[in-house]
């Protein structure tokens, strides 16, 4: 009976597995979180549902979902690690304060920033951070004058720039439901700030000798999400940023292979503080982790 017991007992790195796919949605993407193969991350997961008796995920072509069993445990297995983070940290290290300003391209801002502030807001619960999302030329110029510490920002690919976190295709897209890219003059969405795809998609369209009018500005990507979804007009996005009922546009159809997007995490000299350092960190570890590799 006792080493039955042992057997079934809870065990932390159990849980931690568990909360990394809940928040990555992926087997691949939290392995990388836990520095664990994805065979390893699968095996863990079987003895947690054979120790809770329920199936916690449900699998699908787009990745892994909560179980309403794994829903409940989700929030449990939250406080269990915290508590263990907290216990840790007061037995063998200062904990982290001071202020980390953190500058976000709002692309990808609203998708992984949420998740990963929360969970560093856990880890780090004296560091005080602030976040700006903007345009990236407005944030380089923010690490530039010393505004930011950190920010995230795509800039044009080049094929080669080692510091990428990644590398983000980017697409020609229009309404799957309409057929607004083939309007003469085509009517296009641009962003109204500063942004190297508006002068690149407005040469290549010259070069065909394709007319064209800009039917929708915005600053925001939501916002071009919307022209292209509602068929007011095509536009360029990154892979990442790509909503439902959307399809790419294909050289044949007249529109030229987009050169995509490096995603650069951008450091001020000057910010070399702890709290700097671990946001750093989780920054990199959010960004590949969650926009790089299969379920």
């Amino acid at each position: 009976m006792l080493e039955t017991s042992m057997e079934n007992r809870l065990d932390s790195e159990l849980l931690r597995t568990f909360v990394a796919i809940a928040d990555a949605g992926s087997f691949t993407r939290a392995a990388a979180l836990v520095h664990r193969t994805q065979s390893a991350v699968s095996m863990q997961i079987k003895r947690l549902e054979a120790i809770a008796g329920r199936s916690l995920f449900s699998r699908g072509s787009r990745g892994v979902a909560l179980t309403p069993a794994g829903d409940d445990l989700l929030g449990n297995a939250r406080r269990i690690i915290r508590l263990l983070d907290d216990a840790d940290r007061s037995l063998n290290q200062s904990p982290l304060d001071g202020e980390v300003r953190v500058g976000v391209s709002e692309e990808f801002g609203s998708a992984l920033l949420p998740k990963l502030l929360a969970r560093f807001a856990e880890t780090h619960p004296q560091v005080r951070v602030t976040v700006r999302c903007e345009p990236g030329q407005t944030l380089e110029r923010g690490i530039a004058q010393g505004d930011l510490d950190i920010a995230v920002v795509g800039t044009k690919w080049d094929g080669k720039r080692s510091e990428a976190m990644f590398h983000d295709p980017s697409l020609w897209v229009t309404s799957s439901r309409h057929f607004v890219h083939e309007i003469d003059p085509l009517p296009l969405a641009m962003f109204d700030a500063d942004c190297w795809w508006r002068e690149w998609s407005l040469e290549s369209l010259a070069i065909r000798g394709r007319a064209y009018r800009v039917a929708y500005t915005s600053a925001s990507v939501a916002g071009i999400q919307a022209a292209v979804t509602s068929g007011l007009a095509v536009a360029i996005l990154s892979q990442s940023t790509l909503p439902p009922d959307v399809r790419a546009l294909t050289a044949e159809e007249g529109f030229d292979p987009v050169p995509g997007l490096d995603v650069i995490l951008r450091r001020n000299p000057t910010s070399t503080s702890d709290a700097c350092e671990a946001m750093a960190r989780a920054i990199n570890n959010e960004f590949v982790s969650s926009l790089g590799g299969d379920n």
